[in-house]
């Protein structure tokens, strides 16, 4: 976690994905299709205290959200909800924070956050590929 901390002196942004080196960080998949995870993905978002949902771009399967920081500053999130079968999702998640000072691993911090929750309400259909 400190070593978070330090990147986040200097970097104002995270991702997660298939070649995160960072376990934490890895792309989640689940037995769902595309569309249907993109549903789950949205309404459990649109729920989630503190994070609000600017726009969403089914056809793409991206969703972008916005959260204010307790110091007042903006995050930018980019969910992706990507067709890896036809019957499985994965979902990466993008975070940056606006302004030029780094985020002191927040970025980090949210993704973990939002993968907690898709994670506690897909359960079931949580998958490791």
């Amino acid at each position: 976690m400190l070593k978070r901390t330090l990147f986040g002196l200097l970097r104002s942004f995270e991702q997660s994905g298939d070649k995160a080196k960072d376990p934490l960080l890895k792309s989640h998949y689940y037995k769902l299709s595309k569309d249907k995870a993109f549903d789950e993905v949205l309404s459990t978002l649109k729920k989630m205290q503190g994070y609000k949902v600017l726009h969403d771009v089914p056809s793409v399967g991206e969703i972008v959200l916005e959260k204010r920081t307790v110091t007042g500053r903006t995050m930018d999130i980019t969910v992706s909800v990507i067709g890896t079968g036809p019957v499985t999702s994965a979902v990466d998640i993008y975070s940056a924070s606006r302004g030029s000072l780094g985020d002191l691993g927040a970025n980090y911090r949210v993704i973990l956050d939002i993968y907690r929750t898709l994670d506690k309400k897909l359960a079931a259909v949580k998958t490791t590929s």
